[in-house]
């Protein structure tokens, strides 16, 4: 699997403090994509579910975690890795959401069975009009997981969109739903 980055406390995508996974790979090439470098397989960025879950077992040891925001690139792109993945965090939090340009009707059932919150849809640079959570109005916010229906359903009608920005190695990752001319 290819996976660029882990970022934590993620606090802009979803309730609460959460681990960030950012994805390698999408066919789509959204025009005003937030993330085009992750648009392409890297070898740099090669690794295993396994490699991820111990790095975020190292974070849960000194630090609560709320859930999970796996995007990318396209998670659903490494449909395999990527359920085999969530498996594995499922033993942290249930609380799972996943970005993908696919629409759900496109999706295999099983690839939703770890998932508690999908936001479907490509990209559409002209539809976005700061919706929380989407990146375009066209995308859709899908509640999964009923148990999860509440906590979100309140998050979904208290919050509003935030920028974060996390200083690494070379450079800053800014975290959220930007505007079109971010």
């Amino acid at each position: 699997m290819y996976v660029a980055r882990i970022l934590y406390p993620v606090e802009v995508l979803g309730p609460g403090k959460r681990v960030g996974i950012w994805f390698c790979g999408c066919p789509r090439r959204c025009k005003g994509c937030s993330n085009p470098e992750l648009w392409e397989f890297q070898e740099r960025y090669k690794t295993s579910p396994e490699t991820i879950f111990k790095l975020v077992q190292d974070i849960a040891k000194d630090n609560p975690i709320d859930g999970f925001t796996v995007t990318g690139g396209d998670p659903m792109y490494q449909p395999k890795e990527l359920q085999q993945l969530l498996l594995l965090l499922k033993d942290i939090s249930d609380d799972i959401i996943v970005y993908t340009g696919y629409h759900k009707k496109e999706l295999e059932p099983y690839m939703l069975d770890n998932i508690s919150v999908l936001i479907d849809g490509e990209y559409i640079e002209e539809l976005n009009d700061n919706s929380l959570l989407r990146g375009s109005s066209n995308q859709n916010i899908i509640i999964l997981d009923e148990k999860q229906k509440g906590r979100y359903e309140y998050y979904l009608q208290r919050e509003t969109n935030r920028i974060q920005n996390f200083f690494v190695v070379d450079g800053v990752v800014s975290v959220g739903i930007h505007r079109p001319d971010f």
